[in-house]
């Protein structure tokens, strides 16, 4: 595969990320199919994997840290801290408290002795952005850290991290992870115009809409011949064939499976060559669960979609649209807590 550079860090990875979600309880629990997926990911010539503490309560991290043993050299590898790890108040968050702690488990778990980019997987309105960017930077300049990115971050906390880092003699995020595909176009209007202006690395998890733009969502299915997933079950709110946001997503599965079958292509390249053809966009994040998926994801970095093709995409789902709220992967508080929102 060719490379790409990872923002302004001078890092090249591959133009596809493995990430490492599905590996463990939450979706393939046999450890050892796992790491065969992680190697023939890497003998394809992917580069960079992504994980996260949160995946299954650390077993993801773990079983990608067996797989990196003998090849940590060859990798850029990324993980994330945010989401609750065990019971106490305070074993989440983006505090310096947790932080300082939690990337040690990171790399025990991981079996490495650092980690090249630590992301904040979420923003966290009861942290000031120096409180988290200080303890970073210190992390950083211990050796523990080489970069670190943010996950999901609207535009206005991205800008504002940016800016306490350049106010306070801080080192800045040099990524940003939000949710991109064709189904989720959000971020065209603030995050990657945002991203490209300050020279991040912008790394789309699931581009593949969380399994909608794999050709499994036709029309005709309901709530009873949906397909089922250990995903389906955890946020149900995205895959609820009985929600009208989720009925639109089925028409333009429906749709866009039709123009890739019209364009000679399998859906799942169409909607990873459309992400990768993104001038902001470095690596989308890939999350197979099975050898069969990786293989069906591996070659859509060669396919370059025509003009006509994208034009056509672009009337089934407007350019900036997100067509079902759950599926923005943030709620700000002032929209989730009615309170915030009233005098």
């Amino acid at each position: 595969m060719d490379t790409r550079t990872l923002g302004r860090t001078g890092v090249q990875v591959s133009p596809l990320c493995l990430g490492a979600m599905m590996f463990g309880a939450w979706g393939n629990p046999d450890h050892d199919d796992s790491i065969r997926i992680i190697h023939r990911a890497l003998d394809a010539g992917v580069n960079f994997v992504d994980t996260a503490d949160v995946y299954a309560q650390g077993e993801s991290e773990e079983i990608v840290g067996k797989a990196l043993l003998g090849r940590r050299d060859e990798v850029v590898l990324a993980t994330k801290a945010h989401g609750q790890m065990g019971e106490g108040p305070n074993r989440q968050g983006n505090s310096r408290r947790w932080l300082v702690r939690e990337v040690e488990d990171s790399l025990r778990r991981l079996q490495t002795d650092w980690i090249d980019l630590y992301q904040i997987h979420r923003p966290d309105p009861a942290v000031d952005h120096e409180e988290t960017l200080s303890a970073l930077t210190d992390l950083q300049r211990a050796g523990k850290i080489r970069y670190f990115g943010s996950s999901t971050f609207p535009a206005h906390e991205v800008v504002d991290a940016q800016w306490v880092a350049k106010e306070r003699g801080l080192s800045r995020y040099v990524t940003e992870q939000p949710p991109y595909s064709i189904l989720v176009r959000g971020i065209e209007r603030d995050v990657l115009p945002v991203a490209q202006q300050f020279g991040m690395g912008v790394l789309p998890w699931s581009p593949l809409a969380g399994g909608w733009l794999t050709g499994r969502y036709r029309k005709g299915m309901d709530s009873s011949t949906a397909p089922t997933s250990s995903r389906a079950q955890r946020i149900p709110a995205r895959f609820d064939l009985s929600l009208p946001d989720n009925q639109r997503k089925l028409e333009a599965a429906d749709a866009l499976a039709t123009l890739a079958d019209e364009a000679g292509l399998s859906l799942v390249h169409l909607a990873l060559a459309f992400v990768l053809r993104h001038p902001g966009v470095t690596s989308p994040i890939i999350g197979p669960r099975t050898m069969e998926q990786l293989e069906s994801q591996l070659g859509a970095v060669d396919v370059v979609l025509a003009d006509d093709v994208l034009d056509r995409i672009d009337e089934i789902v407007p350019p900036g649209t997100t067509l079902a709220t759950a599926d923005a992967g943030y709620v700000p508080p002032s929209l989730a807590d009615a309170s915030l929102r009233r005098r």
